[in-house]
């Protein structure tokens, strides 16, 4: 198993905070693709098998600055995707935030990951409308378990197998932050924000919690990926 990972430097035409960056880059990348041969991929419900990490670096002010450049990287299982982003994100010259203006794509086969840390939030819905904080459940035995069912779906979804696992992928679980953090987006003029949380995960060593582990790494753990939520460094062998 692989993933593929297109980092790519922007260049800012307005300054953009950090509150609204990942709708910034959401819009950004949706557009492309519903303009490109990944149109059926934008269009069709379910999981995305892609996922993207912020601005970097980061500002102390919390705000990126116009005519500065910025990187950030997108990560998939599927090649198709990572192939058509390089080439179609460079040709949205006319969105008024920024521009793509290079491109870099590489692989990474899989390798023994021995830690998943988030870099934004990690986000899993209890209801249609609520989600996963201390405050609103706490139930850490919960948030291991939606996040080990997500991983499983997203591996059928794009593998068309079933992985045997006996049990959660994930070994020690850490809520590393005190508040919940947030991605906020607009909806037909309203705001919408998905909460979620900065963790720490230790995965099991056992071949199908190392795939999970990986599928995590190359397509965001936890929801609304495309949205910027569930983007992993890790720790691990290579």
């Amino acid at each position: 198993m692989r993933i593929f990972e297109l980092t790519c430097t922007a260049y800012l035409k307005e300054d953009i905070a950090f509150g609204d960056s990942f709708e910034a880059i959401s819009k950004y990348i949706s557009f492309c693709m519903s303009r490109s041969e990944l149109k059926s991929v934008h269009d069709k419900m379910g999981y995305k098998h892609y996922v993207f990490g912020g601005f970097m670096p980061t500002e102390n002010d919390k705000v990126y600055k116009k005519g500065t450049l910025y990187s950030f990287t997108v990560r998939s299982l599927d090649e198709k995707i990572i192939d058509s982003l390089s080439d179609s994100l460079k040709t949205n010259t006319n969105n008024p935030k920024f521009l793509v203006v290079e491109t870099k794509k590489r692989y990474i086969n899989q390798f023994f990951i021995s830690e998943l840390y988030s870099a934004t939030p990690i986000v899993i819905s209890t209801t249609p409308s609520r989600y996963w904080t201390m405050e609103e459940s706490g139930d850490i035995m919960e948030l291991q378990r939606k996040l080990h069912d997500n991983l499983e779906k997203k591996y059928k979804s794009f593998f068309g197998e079933e992985l045997a696992s006996s049990t959660n992928f994930i070994q020690l679980l850490e809520v590393k932050n005190k508040t919940p953090q947030t991605i906020t987006i607009y909806k037909d003029g309203k705001k919408v924000r998905f909460f979620g949380n900065k963790l720490r995960v230790i995965p099991n060593e056992d071949e199908v919690s190392q795939k999970l582990a990986f599928v995590a790494f190359g397509c965001g753990l936890g929801e609304k990926n495309s949205y910027g939520g569930g983007f992993v460094l890790s720790r691990g062998i290579r």
